[in-house]
């Protein structure tokens, strides 16, 4: 780097800080800003746009323009040379601004007579804020070393916004943070919630940006670097050598710590004027850009690592550590860019809702947060830069909507909302001791869904009448090591003992696909959804399939016994581990331990396959239970985290139900017990039609349980059967049109 363009660039920036630390108000701020980047990078013009909404840029102040131009210009996301830049957050630089592809010509602002053109992304972490524009009369090529200062100048800006530079009296940019935003995600669990911000992770506060003395800054840096170094090298020594994927990506890490190149360019941030800090989250601000363009799923992978260490080094630089000190506040709603099961739990209850920046539908984090209750929504984009701890926020579990610093109005609707919900909860609960039973006589079982231990005081309370599914999974996820036997016998028998007499399916170990355990060896699958989980896993590694049997058979202690086993394709499967479970059971016999009084062997039917088995695989299973979420996605080529597909298709379709009724047919034929366990299972109107084409069982979570419940016992199952047969005789692709009309006239 020249020293000639050091020097400018320290000059310039300490200028902007002097000009920032004055008196002012927001304008007066960012007119003063352009006038110095301007005289600085000797051009006539310098201009800032700034994002008004997603998809608008307005001009927000100039040196060089037509005043008048302010605050009236604007310009949608890619128009003209501006909304190029703002686009592609990547730099637009041109001698003939005219001859440029997508230029527009803006007669308002009298730029006509400047040929040549600059402009830089305004943004911060990725999260884009506006351009930075400098024009001159003269065609004129700017050198790199000018765009490389110009982009250091415009992360200034950006960090001076977050920090609030522009806040007052006749602001150009309203504050960071501070105005009303409405985000829309995905929802993963239902319910509605309203609390205040806590953040998982809280964002590294970058309040010193311009250095005074470059060699102290390039001093501090390599030291915290030396830091990062020695941790990442510790956590290499006590990670698994088995652990595959676990050592990637500590070796990834190892090498991004030991990159030349990246400690390089921060060096030459810092040689610019830029402090240490800023100059690590410049260049983490490039990783960011890159990740929204990169399509390649590993490289983006590696760019996540690069951010997280890039969070590792700013810690070490500020001091500022995961636990900022700040209290966690009243009816706190976690916001992260993810989270693990293990960290949820820690948590607990105390949350009312949760937000992530990422996440999946089927994640185990997903499940936990179902277990506690406790409404989510995923894929939020922007939320963790959005949104700051204490922030007022709205979670609509429903919708997937969050709302951010909602204005009154909005808050008023909402709390109406819950409040309704909250209404319809109490009218539930007086059916809560009643049985489900249809005005036609039949009586249908609810059951509930559950995982953990604080799942089952939920029996009681919402009515149902035993566990239909219980997942055994969250225990191995939570963990960093295989638990031993004895530690699963008594949690299974303190899930029993919980359920007071009423039965328990304990689904075995369903890991593979979305659920990996921090110490499973996991291979490199395409498609890992359809590849080597569940009942595979156990079966191509029966060691912990056995280990499980025997817990569930101590922990049974003399008692009733209900295991099933997940995505059994093919009668072989689950002859092969029912095979394992009487070799567990006669080991327990000869070792002396009390053996279950009863013992039942199902199956969940979550593979079109499994529904054409032969007649003897029906005749021998103790039970059935139809994995509705599973079933529906293999039944439709519908990936349910895919959000392209994963509502385009109807559990009420006409085919999917005639597909169901041929598995209740069979299963009535061999005289199998059959119940449906799934989200559907806990939606009343699906649940309607599932009850009315013959399946007795229905198991959901437990706060679906009073819904259902209502519906049925207002409904004739025959005459929801009728209007599913019309339906279908009239060849309609769904169901649901007609039944909602038949729910209609119930009272």
């Amino acid at each position: 780097m020249p020293h000639r363009t050091e020097s400018d660039s320290r000059r310039l920036l300490r200028s902007l800080r002097d000009a920032l630390a004055e008196a002012g108000a927001g304008q007066e701020r960012l007119d003063r800003i352009t006038t110095i980047i301007a005289q600085s990078m000797q051009t006539e013009v310098c201009s800032i746009y700034l994002f008004r909404d997603p998809q608008t840029l307005e001009l927000c102040a100039t040196e060089g323009l037509n005043p008048e131009a302010v605050h009236k210009t604007r310009l949608k996301l890619g128009e003209g040379l501006v909304g190029r830049v703002a686009r592609s957050a990547r730099p637009v630089n041109t001698r003939d601004a005219p001859a440029e592809r997508g230029f527009r010509f803006m007669p308002e602002t009298g730029e006509e007579v400047f040929t040549s053109f600059l402009g830089v992304p305004i943004q911060r972490l990725g999260e884009r804020l506006g351009v930075l524009v400098v024009q001159s009369r003269d065609p004129r090529a700017f050198s790199e070393d000018e765009v490389y200062a110009l982009e250091v100048v415009a992360m200034v800006i950006a960090e001076m916004a977050e920090l609030g530079a522009f806040v007052g009296e006749g602001a150009a940019l309203a504050p960071l943070h501070k105005h009303p935003a409405l985000l829309q995600g995905v929802s993963a669990q239902e319910g509605v919630a309203e609390g205040h911000v806590w953040l998982h992770e809280p964002r590294v506060a970058v309040t010193r940006l311009v250095n005074d003395d470059s060699e102290a800054e390039i001093a501090r840096l390599r030291e915290a670097m030396e830091k990062l170094r020695i941790s990442v090298d510790d956590l290499l020594k006590m990670a698994s050598s088995s652990d595959r994927e676990h050592m990637e990506v500590l070796q990834t890490y190892r090498m991004f710590a030991r990159s030349r190149g990246w400690l390089k360019r921060m060096e030459e941030n810092i040689l610019l004027g830029l402090s240490a800090e800023a100059a690590v989250e410049k260049e983490q601000s490039t990783a960011r850009a890159r990740l929204q363009t990169v399509p390649d799923a590993y490289l983006r992978d590696r760019l996540h690592d690069l951010d997280d260490l890039s969070n590792r080094l700013l810690r070490l630089l500020t001091g500022q550590g995961n636990d900022t000190g700040a209290e966690m506040p009243d009816r706190p709603i976690l916001v992260a860019r993810n989270i693990g099961p293990g960290e949820l739990l820690d948590y607990g209850r105390k949350l009312r809702g949760i937000v992530l920046e990422e996440g999946a539908v089927g994640s185990h984090a997903t499940i936990v947060a179902r277990a506690l209750a406790i409404p989510l929504v995923i894929n939020v984009p922007r939320i963790t830069t959005e949104a700051l701890n204490g922030d007022h926020i709205m979670v609509d579990g429903t919708e997937g909507a969050i709302h951010l610093r909602p204005e009154e109005s909005i808050a008023r609707a909402f709390r109406d909302k819950m409040a309704m919900q909250a209404q319809a909860q109490e009218r539930y609960a007086s059916l809560r001791d009643l049985p489900t039973e249809a005005r036609c006589g039949t009586r249908i079982r609810l059951m509930m869904n559950a995982g953990l231990m604080a799942d089952l005081p939920s029996l009681a309370g919402s009515g149902a009448e035993g566990v239909g599914l219980f997942r055994t999974e969250l225990q191995f996820l939570i963990r960093n090591s295989v638990p031993r036997r004895s530690e699963l016998a008594a949690l299974y028998g303190r899930v029993m003992d919980a359920a007071r007499g009423h039965r328990v399916a304990f689904r075995t170990l369903d890991i593979g696909s979305d659920k990996i355990t921090p110490y499973m060896n996991r291979p490199d699958e395409p498609n890992p959804a359809m590849g080597w989980r569940a009942i595979r896993v156990g079966l191509d590694r029966p060691g912990v399939l056995r280990m499980q049997l025997q817990a569930l058979i101590r922990g049974a202690a003399g008692r009733p016994l209900a295991v099933m086993f997940p995505l059994v394709a093919q009668a072989s499967e689950f002859e092969a581990a029912r095979a394992i479970l009487m070799h567990a059971i006669e080991r327990e016999r000869r070792l002396g331990h009390i053996l279950p009084e009863q013992i039942e062997a199902g199956v969940m039917l979550e593979t079109p396959s499994l529904a054409f088995a032969p007649d003897a695989f029906f005749e021998s299973v103790d039970f059935v239970s139809i994995g509705g979420n599973d079933l529906k996605q293999f039944f439709f080529a519908a990936d349910r985290e895919n959000e392209l597909v994963r509502r385009r298709y109807d559990t009420l379709s006409t085919g999917f139900i005639g597909f169901l009724q041929q598995i209740v047919d069979r299963c009535a034929a061999a005289g199998t017990p059959l119940s449906f366990c799934g989200e559907d299972a806990g939606r009343p109107l699906d649940a309607l039609a599932i009850a009315a084409i013959g399946v007795g069982t229905l198991s959901m979570r437990p706060a679906s349980v009073g819904p259902v419940k209502a519906l049925l016992r207002r409904a004739h199952l025959g005459e929801a059967a009728e209007v599913i047969a019309r339906a279908q005789a009239r060849g309609l692709e769904s169901v649901r049109p007609a039944l909602l009309d038949y729910a209609a006239t119930l009272d």
